[in-house]
């Protein structure tokens, strides 16, 4: 990536109970929910990799290299071949071809009326190990949420958090373009969080599955403070996907879902607790507004950093060894 760029970062009763122990996380008991085939996260995987190709197609390297920054690299690749290493040491186009097909571009969003970059850019990727490293999370990631809650929930999570991403790196990067499937895979992991909340009477081991969960989530949201990684894109998908979770992936109480066995005239517990209703509720509206005010503040023109002066520090943290930039 050149150095103007930021990267984003069925069976029935109990053998298909038995069948969901067998093939989900061990801090999970008590349900009897189906499982779906995992097919919308491989088409995801696939269409990165193919838009990747044709990103490389059209950068073609070996007649668009002016030479400035070296020679390009495989060149038995032809016009697949990757920029110059001191331009983009990830293996990948460059900053122009990005930026033509496509890359999030503050100036050309808010002025020039090209809101689709929003959702183009979390296709796009500054080259292989960027795309490797994006790639093979939302496989670990996306396949077991897919295969537990569909592949419709599942997907507006991932759109709507890469788009809730790009909106808060529009904010407050305005001076490098940004590419990258990192803000829609923290929404997936927002959601897990929201998920394991949500629904905290049917896990065991809650603490275990907890703090696991939030060291993952920390570890990469800190990865995110090294130069030229855009952690806005992570934490707007990351806050996107976890109000979405609250939403969209509720789970039924084990009273509820074992009602069928229950004994005529025995009471039977409610599909839903209270608190999960309230959770509902407000991340819905949180979602609406949050969506609201970004949008609005986006193509007015308005600088996050403007309204949060320490903000910046969220996406990169200067040191000895490298400074932030403007």
């Amino acid at each position: 990536m050149a150095s103007g760029d930021l990267e984003r970062g069925g069976r029935n009763g109990k053998n298909r109970a038995n069948s969901y122990h067998q093939s989900s996380s061990p801090f999970y008991v008590e349900n009897t929910d189906k499982q779906w085939t995992s097919w919308l996260v491989p088409m995801f995987v696939v269409a990165n990799v193919a838009v990747f190709f044709v990103v490389m197609y059209i950068n073609d390297c070996p007649n668009n290299n002016l030479g400035f920054e070296g020679s390009c690299v495989a060149k038995f690749l032809g016009k697949l071949s990757f920029q110059p290493l001191k331009e983009n040491p990830l293996f990948g186009p460059s900053s122009h071809t990005l930026d033509k097909l496509g890359a999030l571009n503050w100036s050309k969003v808010a002025h020039g009326k090209q809101g689709w970059r929003l959702i183009t850019c979390i296709w796009l990727h500054a080259g292989v190990i960027h795309l490797l490293a994006n790639m093979l999370s939302l496989v670990f990631i996306g396949i077991r949420l897919e295969q537990q809650f569909g592949f419709l929930r599942i997907g507006l999570i991932y759109l709507l958090s890469g788009f809730g991403g790009s909106i808060l790196s529009s904010l407050f990067i305005q001076d490098n373009i940004s590419v990258g499937a990192s803000g829609a895979l923290f929404g997936l992991l927002g959601a897990m969080l929201s998920e394991l909340l949500t629904n905290w009477t049917i896990y065991t081991n809650k603490a275990a599955a907890l703090i696991t969960l939030v060291v993952i989530i920390a570890i990469n949201l800190a990865v995110g403070i090294l130069p030229h990684v855009d952690n806005f894109a992570h934490i707007g998908g990351f806050l996107t996907g976890f109000l979405l979770g609250f939403v969209l992936l509720l789970r039924p109480q084990f009273g509820w879902v074992q009602r069928q066995h229950v004994p005529a005239g025995a009471p039977v517990k409610s599909k839903h607790r209270a608190y999960q209703y309230v959770f509902w509720v407000i991340a819905v509206v949180l979602v609406i507004v949050g969506f609201t005010v970004g949008l609005v503040m986006l193509f007015r023109g308005e600088n996050g950093n403007d309204h949060c002066s320490w903000c910046h520090y969220l996406s990169c943290v200067p040191t000895s060894s490298w400074h932030c930039g403007k």
